[in-house]
């Protein structure tokens, strides 16, 4: 997965570098070209079928990124084997590419490193960049790059002018390009005064470490191991083994020693003339060198221990290991600055809120002032008022003391008046007892009117225009019965709105009041009735005497054919009229006995009895 993350990230420069109009996409027949130069370069075997047939023309015009990625995994990147192909070659034909087209080494005026060296640190900077797309190195790896290469020329980076740089661009804070950073490299602004050459081993020797995986490099004495003599070579430490060259240029490679965890190294003693000497011990064979001096001796030493250790982990690669912490550490730095500031974010907002806490806390006490002040302004307003109310009820408490003293004087009188009254009502009753045996002797007598009825048909012939008048008389009286009631409604009305008035002024003493007026009221009825039972006596007097009259001997009587001698069905009609007009009055009177009413129907008999009298005076001789 390393190897495939690394080669996607030369093969996307080759890929954008062939998007002219940066539209993203790229036509069929660059692909095609690219697709083959990459099978020779990763000495994977050509499938031309697969090639043509994916690549044919047709209507579907470029193609994206995303749409050359299932072809590039299948048929390249899941073919590809790590050590079958040279990863420099791989890398030279992606730089070339993308080379021609975005590096441009006069831009600024000047350049401090060659195109070659330019192909290298681009190198460096795809293994150092993150593994996102477009692809950037962050500002710790771009110091960790150029303190490698000042390390290297042994010379130490100014830290402070690459803080400088990355403050003054914030678009670079989040980290640099590819072209960015060798514009930065190219203009010489931490290189000054540098030779190009100083410069460009440097490069190499950072290149070798990193991408090449070597540990160390340089010229030791080995001896041999057949002919014991001793030559020098120039060694490079890699993870795995530790090969020897002839000279520095690696044109002639005399051999090379595996590493495993099972290996060794080794001080030894000074022999043969040579100082400095250690030895490497694998399970087949063991080699012994020279250093030139002690320190070189001890730098060689740690080299291979640090490989054997390498291997003992099953790691391949010392950088992308380093690389690997580095990222975890620097991870763990964001979440903690993210921690960090979620937690002054945190504290922001509790002070924020404590603030506004306090300014509540300052608002309910000022609205608490304003409460106390009201309270003592409506306490003190609701003390004058009770202070008022109190000399109010004490002044109608006086009055009211004096109208009931003035309640007790007349109360005194009311009920002498009351005594009085009920003894009234005593000989009242007597004489409504009186008045109810003389309404039964006018029943009987009705009764014999009844029965003599046919014998005086010939009176009814006479009492007929009588009876008329008496009808006329009836009608008038009704409407003086109907206006005199409602004047007497009036002043019932009138009675009622004052005796309201009275219970106003007498609340203590109501009880007292409702008996007086209904003995007042006992005693007015019972004077009209005794009044109109005086009346009523007279009248019923006369007209039984004028009922029982006897007929003079020798009066001539009307015969009517087909009945009996004197007999008048129309007299007697009336007469029956007459009857019945006796009989609802004696209704209404025993109606309003019941009730209670007997002023109305005591006032309405007088009435109609002294109503006749008037209009017929003659009615007493009868």
């Amino acid at each position: 997965m390393e190897l495939r993350a690394e080669l996607l990230k030369s093969i996307w420069y080759a890929f954008t570098a062939l998007d002219a109009e940066k539209s993203g996409k790229v036509s069929k027949s660059q692909l095609k070209v690219l697709s083959h130069n990459l099978y020779t370069v990763l000495c994977i075997p050509h499938d031309p079928v697969a090639l043509e047939e994916h690549f044919k023309d047709d209507d579907d015009g470029p193609v994206s990124s995303q749409g050359y990625m299932p072809y590039l995994n299948k048929y390249i990147l899941d073919k590809v084997e790590e050590g079958a192909f040279v990863k420099e070659s791989f890398d030279e034909l992606c730089w070339t590419l993308t080379a021609k087209k975005n590096y441009k080494p006069n831009r600024n005026g000047n350049s401090v490193v060659s195109h070659e060296d330019a192909f290298k640190l681009w190198c460096l900077f795809n293994f150092l960049s993150e593994d996102k797309y477009p692809l950037v190195m962050v500002p710790d790896e771009v110091e960790y790059l150029l303190k490698k290469i000042c390390t290297a020329m042994s010379i130490e980076l100014n830290s402070g002018e690459l803080e400088d740089f990355f403050s003054q661009e914030a678009q670079q804070q989040s980290g640099l390009t590819v072209w960015q950073f060798l514009d930065l490299v190219n203009s010489g602004r931490f290189l000054r005064g540098i030779e190009r050459e100083a410069i460009s081993m440097a490069v190499e020797e950072v290149y070798q470490e990193i991408i090449g995986d070597v540990l160390k490099q340089g010229y030791l004495w080995k001896k041999g191991h057949l002919r014991r003599n001793w030559s020098e070579r120039w060694f490079t430490l890699k993870p795995s083994d530790l090969s020897y060259y002839v000279s520095e240029e690696r044109k002639e490679k005399k051999g090379s020693i595996s590493l495993d965890r099972n290996s060794c190294v080794e001080i030894l003693p000074d022999k043969d003339g040579k100082r400095c000497m250690f030895c490497v011990k694998t399970p087949s064979r063991t080699y012994e060198m020279s250093a030139s001096d002690t320190r070189q001796r001890q730098e060689w030493t740690l080299a291979i221990q640090m490989a054997i250790r390498l291997q003992a982990e099953g790691k391949k690669s010392l950088h992308k290991d380093l690389k690997q912490k580095r990222r975890e550490q620097r991870e763990q730095r964001e979440r903690k600055k993210a921690a960090k500031e979620e937690e002054m974010q945190r504290l922001k907002q509790l002070q924020e809120e404590k603030e506004r806490k306090l300014q509540e806390l300052e608002l309910l006490k000022e609205a608490q002032r304003q409460a106390e002040l009201l309270l003592h302004e409506e306490e003190e307003r609701r003390q004058q008022q009770h202070e008022e109310m109190q000399r109010t009820l004490e002044i109608q408490l006086q009055e009211a003391e004096k109208a009931r003293a003035n309640m007790q004087a007349e109360m005194v009188l009311k009920e002498a008046e009351a005594e009085r009254q009920r003894k009234r009502i005593t000989e009242l009753e007597e004489m409504q007892q009186r008045l109810q045996d003389a309404l039964h002797q006018e029943v009987k007598a009705r009764q014999d009117e009844e029965a003599v009825r046919y014998a005086q048909a010939r009176l009814l012939n006479e009492e007929e225009e009588k009876l008329k008048q008496l009808m006329k008389l009836k009608e008038e009286q009704e409407e003086y019965i109907i206006r005199t009631q409602h004047e007497k409604l009036i002043l019932k009305q009138e009675m009622e709105n004052k005796s309201k008035f009275l219970e106003e002024a007498q609340q203590q003493l109501e009880e007292v009041r409702v008996n007086r007026e209904r003995v007042d009221q006992d005693v007015m009825l019972a004077q009209r009735k005794l009044q109109q039972a005086s009346t009523n006596v007279k009248h019923w007097n006369v007209q039984m005497n004028r009922l029982m009259h006897p007929i003079a001997p020798g009066e001539k009587r009307t015969v009517v054919s087909g009945g009996f001698p004197g007999f008048n069905p129309a007299l007697l009609s009336r007469r029956d009229s007459s009857l019945k007009l006796k009989q609802n009055l004696e209704k209404k009177k025993s109606d309003a006995m019941k009730n209670g009413s007997k002023e109305n129907l005591n006032g309405e008999m007088e009435k109609q009895l002294q109503a006749p009298d008037k209009d017929n005076p003659s009615s007493e001789t009868l």
